[in-house]
């Protein structure tokens, strides 16, 4: 017996030791890790609070019939790469620009926005006008501002969108659904965001839904960027994927099965998707009502505004995060209660807790930066098309009666107008 504790003795001790000494090599590396991601979060904030912000709210005449290929090219215009040195980087803080699309509805009155720093104002104006002529760009007062977080007389219920499958896949776009092509015959085209305006148009006074797309030019980035481990670019992984379906076409060394149409169908999405621009994106959606005027079908409504997008052989999107209880939350508070009355409070405190957070974060438009830094989620990629699938400027087949639009058209004034 005395044998055996002195063996552990010795292998106690010398395990001491071991680790003892790799604290002491590992140390420096872990303290210059430290100070490198404290003096990065230090002056990325310090970069962030000193630049301004704008929030531009766009107005439709009654009569749209671009198709989402216009707000594809305009989309293109924000991917916004910048030209980056070390000096950028670790001396004045400088960060890659991201812009956020917004869609909202307060009681019915569906309105669309584009936050961005003040110095891309003009880009998007002059961008959204080349492709919209009839449209009015206003800067808007943010509507986020008069909303507080006040669990006693407001229901919130907040929630991340994510995708279901690889990123390399795409979801269901414009084009899957013949939206190319520009056409005055509104009542033979099928719109997928049409389903949104609609559940946007039809809440109630009282209530509000908002709908928010962080994006940010995706690539490949490194030392110079801030990075210690290599962010790579997705199309890697995109060609690896069409790889691997054709590997699993392989019968052996020298023949190949017939691809199925599955198959092809993949293949054909992947490589369209890797001719277009992508984006890291970020999707959240709030739902905040006053108590008296809680609709409890508007939430799931929330939540299948956006099935329309999802594909069976590709990708969609899928709820991510949401702020209130799960339904396995639901029954162990429920039954932990019995023995521990407090539980409900404390579940409660944390549900309120993290609306709170979200929220700020929301009205912050923070995600790809400190204070909110991938908050709760991570980033995906959407290609342009994609992104213009879900967020366009709609014809007349959006009917909602309460959609923000301009009264009339504005006529040009005639040439021969005395000065």
């Amino acid at each position: 017996m005395v044998e055996i504790f002195n063996q552990f003795s010795l292998v106690f001790s010398q395990s001491i030791k071991i680790t003892f000494f790799a604290l002491v090599i590992a140390s420096p590396f872990l303290l210059g890790f430290l100070f490198f991601s404290s003096w990065l979060r230090y002056i990325r904030t310090r970069y962030i609070f000193k630049q301004e912000y704008v929030l531009l709210e766009i107005k439709m005449p009654r009569e749209i019939i671009k198709s989402p290929v216009a707000m594809e090219i305009f989309l293109m215009s924000l991917y916004q790469t910048g030209a980056v040195t070390y000096t950028d980087t670790y001396i004045l803080g400088k960060i890659k620009p991201w812009f956020s699309l917004e869609i909202i509805s307060q009681g019915g009155e569906v309105r669309f926005f584009i936050w961005a720093q003040a110095k891309y104002k003009n880009l998007i104006e002059t961008q959204i006008y080349a492709q919209y002529q009839d449209v009015e760009i206003y800067e808007a007062n943010d509507y986020t501002t008069a909303v507080k977080h006040d669990p006693k007389n407001m229901i919130m219920w907040g929630t991340y969108y994510g995708l279901k499958e690889k990123d390399v896949y795409p979801i269901k776009t414009y084009i899957d659904y013949g939206l190319e092509k520009e056409t005055k015959e509104e009542e033979y085209k099928v719109d997928p965001f049409a389903s949104v305006i609609e559940y946007l148009g039809s809440m109630k006074e009282g209530e509000q839904v908002w709908i928010q797309i962080l994006i940010q030019a995706h690539k490949k980035e490194g030392l110079r960027e801030g990075r210690l481990f290599k962010k790579q670019n997705w199309k890697n992984e995109a060609q690896k994927e069409i790889q691997k379906i054709q590997a699993d076409m392989m019968l052996d060394s020298a023949h190949m099965r017939m691809m199925t149409e599955m198959e092809k169908e993949k293949i054909t999405a992947i490589e369209r998707s890797l001719g277009k621009f992508a984006f890291d994106c970020m999707i959240r959606a709030f739902y905040i009502s006053k108590k008296e005027s809680f609709n409890e079908i508007a939430i799931p409504g929330l939540i299948g505004s956006i099935r329309q997008y999802n594909s069976n052989n590709l990708n969609g999107f899928q709820l991510g995060l949401y702020t209130d209880h799960t339904d396995n939350e639901k029954d162990w508070i429920n039954i932990g209660s019995i023995f521990f009355p407090p539980l409900n409070k404390m579940m409660d405190k944390r549900r309120s807790k993290l609306e709170y957070q979200m929220l700020e974060a929301y009205k912050m438009r923070s995600f790809f930066q400190p204070p909110y830094k991938n908050y709760r989620t991570k980033p995906f990629i959407l290609t342009t098309e994609e992104l213009a699938t879900i967020y366009h400027f709609p014809g007349k087949i959006a009917s909602t009666p309460t959609l923000s639009r301009i009264g009339s058209r504005k006529a040009k004034p005639p040439p021969n107008l005395p000065v």
